[in-house]
């Protein structure tokens, strides 16, 4: 089996899913053409990338990412950092001619993200953006059935994805509060994810119409270096700079409309990532924290009183379940998987991208798509009325 070196930027919560990932891709998939080696994690804090280095499962800590892209045992790069850093070190990781996956969203606008995606194609090197739901069995069988015709033309799309972790007033001002690291507020943490997912299975997004808020207007400063929320805050208050939440409406090119709705602040909802499509001829219905689930219900049904029926999407002929022998690839029938399954399967994907020379979907083509819809949301958020994508 061919063997490939990682280098990853990035310790917190997406570096340790990615870690995993790695580290799982060969259990959970044998038949892998390329195995990943876990070379180098880096990051800007020593204590705090030796802290994890063991732990995470990688065989050096280095502290600066000119390294990592020096190092001829290295060839896929992989970048979990604030967002304001994704495009930069995108630019001299394709420069260097590695491989590369980076987190979402790609860039902080349209402009940056184009010039990524024409890097990696005058590099020719593989590219991936790490939208990892679309790699949960049941969001792929959704796109299975809407392929095969089973909900029909497509009416309505409906996307939610409510969170309630920054609610906390006095929660630390950390990148993720700041437009300068982060680019955007809930539409760049969320909302960018319901806009992949309804790009993917609903197809392009003509206009929008979007309104924003922004409930708490400051918060304390960092004490800590790390930018983590896990850092304290000081008595200094500083300003949030981006939308605590966002709504859009959407209008599509085959005529469906649709609505996005991306939060921080509603109690109660830890990752309710869901969406709902209604069709001439029937709806599917997926919601995260039930993300073994799919709902499904065929209009054509003749018995009046047919309703959703729900498909446990972890049999062995769903997507990604079974060996390509027979059997349970991840755990028998009936057994849930969990999310960092999706970054398995995503990680698996992207080495078979690597050993066929192309870059699978969603890749940074994709990331410029989704980057003009936010940049419609912004301008209609700041205009006040509709924007064209």
């Amino acid at each position: 089996m061919e063997e490939i070196g990682v280098g990853m930027v990035g310790y917190s919560f997406m570096g340790r899913t990615h870690s995993n990932a790695y580290r799982q891709v060969p259990f959970f998939y044998p038949e892998v053409p390329v195995k990943p080696v876990m070379k180098a994690i880096c990051g800007r804090t020593k204590e705090a990338v030796d802290g994890v280095r063991d732990q995470l499962g990688w065989e050096e800590a280095v502290y600066d990412f000119e390294e990592l892209l020096a190092r001829d045992d290295i060839g896929l790069i992989d970048i979990n950092t604030p967002n304001n850093m994704h495009v930069p070190m995108v630019l001299k990781a394709a420069q260097a001619g590695k491989h590369i996956i980076c987190e979402k969203p790609l860039g902080m606008n349209v402009a940056e993200t184009e010039a990524a995606l024409k890097a990696v194609e005058e590099a020719g090197v593989v590219h991936m953006l790490c939208h990892n739901y679309r790699r949960i069995p049941a969001v792929w069988l959704a796109k299975e059935m809407i392929d095969a015709g089973l909900v029909g033309e497509i009416y309505h799309w409906r996307a939610t994805y409510l969170q309630d972790w920054l609610m906390d007033p006095s929660a630390p001002l950390f990148w993720r509060c700041d437009k300068e690291s982060a680019g955007a507020g809930s539409r760049g943490d969320l909302m960018a994810h319901s806009i992949d997912l309804a790009l993917w299975l609903a197809g392009a997004i003509e206009r929008v119409s979007g309104a924003w808020k922004t409930f708490v207007k400051q918060r304390p400063k960092l004490t800590s270096t790390d930018g983590g929320l896990g850092g304290g805050g000081s008595e200094e208050m500083g300003d949030v700079t981006v939308d605590d939440a966002t709504v859009a409406l959407a209008e599509f090119a085959n005529g469906a409309i649709g609505t996005f709705e991306a939060t921080r602040f509603a109690p109660g909802h830890k990752n309710s990532n869901c969406f709902e499509i209604n069709g001439s001829k029937g709806s599917i219905r997926f919601n995260l924290e039930r993300m073994n689930e799919l709902g499904y219900y065929n209009a054509e049904d003749p018995c009046e009183e047919a309703g959703f029926t729900t498909i446990i999407a972890n049999a062995d002929c769903h997507p990604f379940q079974g060996l390509p022998d027979g059997g349970p690839r991840f755990w028998p029938g009936g057994h849930n998987i969990g999310y960092e399954h999706s970054f398995i399967n995503t990680i698996h994907d992207l080495l078979c991208g690597i050993d066929k020379g192309e870059s699978p979907h969603p890749n940074f083509s994709d990331g410029v798509k989704v980057q003009k819809v936010l940049a419609a949301v912004e301008k209609s958020c700041t205009d006040g009325a509709w924007a064209d994508v």
